[in-house]
């Protein structure tokens, strides 16, 4: 990545601008803007997320937003309320609160004497997410989104119900949201009213698990905020950005299908970070490519952004598995518009001898997997390295029900959603099926191309689920998650079944069976393509953060297995170590442990133990932490959840309290 260290205008940051909202909450704003910009005034770009500009998103924000003021706006960076140093309190995510609250922040933005009355949202993941649900507002002042690794489907494409499957993110996010929001603000801004203010926060955070796990099925808490449910409610031009090493790559996809305004998208190879510095490579200069919507659709600059390709996605070719992999082989393919003519659709029957492509015909074969397949099968958004994308699917395939394909005499390229249909039938009247589709290499290793899940009791709807009936046939269909891969020749492609995907999706209550009978992978062909039809340019940034390593990261990633009892545990320890702010002397680090365990024959072993730990210090005078610890089990008709959240100011406690919850299973 290639560091700037000048720019077309010259800026001043103001570390804490206020923002006083109609009912008196303030925000506080870290502002970059170019020094003149009072005498002339210049578009601001606005980034509104609850992950607090002074420590843990500082690191990203100095290489992005002093870069936009230097090609002139105003980059805008909002603690959310709540969070950080502003005031007030979060309840949940996507709240009424916040989405009104953001548009009353784009208005005062837009009034002010520095800006040109003309505003854009940015974001990744959360703030993707609410950029696009904001822009369904239509404040008027917002002339532009560029949302990366968000979604339009709060219920079945996001970390709770994936498919209508129980995510065990679902869970997981909750210790980490309460972990974040356990902070302190920083005494430096906020005076003596720090304290007061921390403690307000304890006292007051939510248990998201207790009220996401009462939502259970595709109901009006899920339906606010998801885009699906009125895509004509976006009336400003859009840029989307996804990855495929992300679990929120349809995004895309769905935005070009579905939006009516001025719309592109690009999905690269890479995990959940913006794509001036996700692994794998290749990298892009994302940051110049928001300047240039922006530029269009803010300073009406005419640079034909609008007549560049609608979508724009990477390639990726057969490699050797890797979930640590810090550079994908591929290509660039640019499709003038999307769905494009050069994807043709391929129908592969589900053959006997687990033939995938083979002679259409009945079948009976039984599908019941071990509760511990899925080990490998990575984070549902990764971060970096640290082996959080998929690995090596043998060992997973090796228990699954396969279908494959014969050694492939040319390449296949696939550029889209594939959708399964499947006739199966099931001894138990609640039960998932998992998809993966993997590139096979002749020395047998294989590497996850997508999966897709649907829960079966949501078959023929997300909102109205009912059981199944137990040992009569049924016929499902769902798609799998969007891909962009070239099989090398000589490759097989498989598709693999399982009723389990542990830690992934939550088990089931009862180990199923299903028999399959019948069943199809119809494929999106894509041709024509030879090699790179794009090119981006190269990534750049801002200089980055100032700052000194107190204590280094660490990470560990392992699976255990107890050869006496059997039970299998995927072990996560994120040591983020600790540094020290240089500019201003704030201190901060955290650490996580997370232990997924089950026995392979009984889903309802399976045990969730979270642990979070947060510190901040100023100087050796003042320091502050925060634990948490989280646990999830299960029963046949209850999830057990639970949590303590303890706080310290130096060495004496100053909060504790615990949460407790029993909550019905609703058809998972």
């Amino acid at each position: 990545m290639k560091t700037l260290e000048k720019f077309p205008r010259e800026i001043f940051e103001t570390p804490d601008m206020g923002i006083v909202l109609a009912d008196g909450c303030r925000l506080s704003a870290r502002v970059w803007m170019p020094v003149d910009a009072t005498e002339h005034p210049v578009p601001a770009v606005l980034e509104y997320i609850p992950y607090r500009k002074r420590d843990m998103t500082l690191p990203r924000d100095e290489l992005m937003h002093p870069y936009f003021a230097g090609h002139g706006y105003a980059a805008v960076r909002v603690d959310m309320r709540g969070c950080g140093d502003s005031e007030g309190l979060i309840e949940d995510e996507y709240t009424e609160q916040e989405l009104s609250d953001a548009c009353e922040v784009i208005a005062w933005l837009a009034a002010q004497p520095w800006c040109s009355g003309a505003v854009a949202m940015m974001g990744k993941s959360w703030g993707g997410f609410n950029c696009l649900q904001t822009a369904m507002r239509r404040p008027p002042a917002l002339k532009a989104v560029v949302t990366v690794c968000s979604t339009v489907d709060r219920f079945a494409d996001d970390i709770h119900y994936k498919g209508g499957c129980l995510l065990g993110e679902n869970f997981g996010w909750t210790a980490q949201m309460m972990s974040y929001a356990s902070r302190p603000p920083d005494p430096m801004l906020a005076g003596n009213s720090w304290r007061d203010t921390w403690l307000e926060r304890l006292e007051a955070q939510p248990f998201l698990a207790e009220r996401w796990f009462r939502h259970q099925r595709r109901d009006d808490y899920w339906k606010h905020g998801s885009l699906c449910e009125d895509y004509g409610s976006v009336t400003a031009p859009v840029l989307s950005f996804g990855g495929w090493a992300d679990n929120y790559m349809n995004t895309v996809s769905h935005l070009l299908e579905h939006l009516k305004v001025p719309v592109k998208g690009i999905v690269g190879p890479w995990v959940h970070q913006y794509p001036h510095t996700a692994l794998p490579g290749p990298a892009i200069g994302f940051l110049q490519e928001a300047l240039r919507w922006w530029d269009r659709w803010l300073k009406d600059v005419p640079n034909g952004a609008e007549d560049d390709p609608a979508y724009r996605a990477y390639m990726l070719h057969s490699a050797p598995p890797d979930a640590n992999s810090a550079f994908r082989s591929g290509h660039w393919v640019a499709e003038s518009s999307w769905p494009t003519d050069r994807v043709t659709r391929r129908m592969m029957p589900l053959s006997a001898g687990g033939v995938l492509g083979g002679q259409a015909g009945a079948l009976s074969v039984p599908v019941r997997t071990p509760q511990h397949l899925g080990l490998h099968a990575g984070e549902f958004f990764p971060m970096g390295g640290n082996g959080e994308m998929p690995g090596d699917q043998a060992t997973e395939d090796a228990l699954s029900i396969c279908f494959d394909s014969a050694p492939l005499e040319a390449p296949l390229d696939l550029l889209g959603a594939a959708v399964l249909r499947l006739r199966v039938s099931s001894d138990k009247p609640r039960a998932f099926v998992v998809a993966r589709l993997c590139d096979v290499a002749p020395d047998g290793s294989a590497v996850r191309i997508c999966h897709g899940m649907l829960n079966l009791c949501h078959r023929d709807s997300m909102e109205f689920p009912g059981d199944l009936p137990v040992g009569q046939e049924v016929d499902v269909a769902f798609a799998l998650d969007q891909m962009g891969y070239r099989l090398s020749e000589g490759h097989r492609l498989r598709l693999a079944l399982s009723t389990t995907y542990w830690p992934f999706v939550w088990p089931s209550a009862e180990s199923a069976t299903l028999t399959l009978t019948g069943g199809s992978l119809d494929l999106p062909v894509h041709m024509g393509s030879t090699g790179d039809e794009w090119a981006f340019p190269e990534a750049e940034a801002a200089p980055g953060w100032a700052h000194r390593v107190i204590r280094p990261e660490a990470y560990v990633r392992r699976v255990e297995h107890d050869i006496i009892t059997g039970r299998r545990t995927l072990v996560m320890e994120a040591d983020g170590g600790d540094c020290e702010n240089l500019d201003h002397g704030w201190t901060f680090g955290d650490t996580v442990r997370e232990r997924w365990s089950i026995d392979p024959v009984d889903p309802l072993s399976a045990r969730l133990e979270i642990e979070w730990e947060q510190r901040l210090a100023r100087g050796a005078d003042w320091s502050a932490r925060t634990e948490i610890s989280a646990r999830m089990t299960a029963g046949h008709e209850v999830f057990h959840l639970s949590a303590t959240l303890r706080a310290w100011e130096g060495t004496q406690e100053v909060f504790h309290r615990d949460f407790n919850a029993e909550i019905p299973r609703d058809h998972v």
